[in-house]
């Protein structure tokens, strides 16, 4: 997968569970663990929001692309453009 979920990094900086986490954000836990895990198939841009302000961060701070092997060489092609 591409898109690498770091909420747990995030979450282990602050010291916060994912409990805490998820009744400051008003999802369940388990929705959490669906997000952290990567499982995730979308999510909303209200839900990154309230990540992003309880955690005081940006949303790179919890989502990275990271090309797949195959996908490496055209992704440093087109970065240089």
């Amino acid at each position: 997968m591409p898109i690498v979920v770091r909420i747990d990094v995030e979450l282990a900086k602050r010291k916060m569970s994912v409990g805490e986490f998820a009744e400051r954000i008003g999802l369940t836990p388990a929705n959490v663990a669906v997000l952290k895990n990567g499982r995730a198939k979308a999510v909303r841009f209200s839900t990154l929001e309230a990540m992003c302000r309880v955690l005081g961060c940006q949303p790179g701070d919890l989502l990275e692309w990271v090309p797949d092997e195959h996908e490496a060489p055209h992704a440093a092609h087109e970065a240089r453009r």
